[in-house]
C-alpha cells in the first residue's frame, strides 16, 4: 500500500504524508463520483447478477484499504500499517480473479459498452489489470525502499482511477478515442504527484516514471495487439459458444434504446 513503510513509527506527518493522503482522498472522490453517477443515471443495477456485486465490493474494498493505509502512514501508525499490508497477499489475487471473471461474462453475453468494440473492451480492461498487478506487485517488493514504494503504489491506484473518470466523462462523445481519454485523464493523479516532488524535493522521482511508463505501455500494447490476428483469435476463443460469439469484435455496439 501507499506507504511509508521504512520509517520509524508514531513520527509527526510531513508534507509528503500529507501529499499522499490528500491525492487518495481526491482519487477516491473521483471512483466514488463516477460510479455513484452511473448509479444515478441508471446504467448500473442492483439486479446485475452476484458476480458483479462481489466485483464491486472487491474494489471498493482496496480503495477503502488505500485510505486506510495513507491515513495510518500520516498519523505516524507505521506498525498497524505494516500489519494491514499484508492483506493485500490475498485481496489482489481475488480482485484479479473477480475482474477476470465479470470481463469474461460481460463478453460472452455481447454486453460490452457501445462506445468500444468488443476486442478493445476484451483487451485493454485486461492490460489495464495487468499493469495494476504489475505496479503494485512492484511496490510490494520495494515495500522497505519508502519512496518507490509509496509511489509505484500510487501509480496502481491511479490505474484504476480511469473507471471512476470514464463514468463522469461523455464517453460516446469520444468515440473512438473513448478508452485512450479515460487513460489520459488518470495520467493527471501521477502528473499531480510529479509537480509536488518537483515542488517540494526539487527533483522528480524516478519511480513516477516508471509508473506512468508502465500505464501508457500498457495501452500502447492493447493497442497494438487489437490490430493483429492474434487479438481476433483470443475474441473468438473467449467468446465461442456464446451470444458474444455472434457480435463483430472489432465493431461498436448498437447504443441502448433511451
Amino acid at each position: 500500500m501507499a506507504s511509508l513503510a521504512g520509517a520509524a513509527p508514531r513520527r509527526s506527518a510531513g508534507a509528503e504524508e500529507r501529499f499522499f493522503m490528500t491525492a487518495a482522498v481526491a482519487m477516491a472522490i473521483v471512483i466514488v463520483a463516477g460510479f455513484s453517477l452511473n448509479a444515478a443515471m441508471g446504467r448500473s443495477s442492483f439486479a446485475a447478477p452476484i458476480s458483479v456485486h462481489v466485483h464491486a465490493l472487491l474494489f471498493m474494498g482496496w480503495l477503502g484499504l488505500y485510505l486506510v493505509q495513507n491515513m495510518l502512514v500520516a498519523t505516524g501508525n507505521v506498525a498497524v500499517h505494516r500489519r494491514l499490508g499484508w492483506l493485500s497477499a490475498v485481496w489482489i489475487p481475488a480482485m484479479v480473479a473477480a475482474a477476470l471473471y465479470v470481463i469474461v461474462a460481460m463478453v460472452r453475453r455481447g454486453g460490452v459498452p457501445f462506445f468500444f468494440t468488443p476486442l478493445y473492451f476484451l483487451v485493454m480492461d485486461v492490460l489495464i489489470l495487468a499493469t495494476f498487478v504489475g505496479l503494485s506487485v512492484a511496490a510490494i517488493r520495494l515495500r522497505r525502499r519508502t519512496d518507490w514504494h509509496r509511489r509505484l503504489m500510487f501509480c496502481a491506484m491511479a490505474v484504476f482511477t480511469g473507471n471512476g473518470l470514464g463514468r463522469l466523462l461523455p464517453m460516446p462523445l469520444l468515440i473512438p478515442w473513448a478508452g485512450e481519454a479515460a487513460v489520459a485523464a488518470s495520467l493527471a493523479f501521477p502528473i499531480w504527484g510529479m509537480l509536488s516532488d518537483r515542488r517540494r524535493r526539487g527533483r522528480v522521482h524516478p519511480a513516477w516514471l516508471w509508473g506512468i511508463a508502465a500505464i501508457v505501455g500498457g495501452q500502447v500494447a492493447g493497442e497494438a495487439f487489437v490490430r493483429t490476428p492474434l487479438g481476433t483469435s483470443l475474441y473468438a476463443w473467449v467468446a465461442a459458444g456464446s451470444p458474444g460469439a455472434k457480435v463483430p469484435a472489432t465493431a461498436y455496439p448498437a447504443p441502448p434504446l433511451a
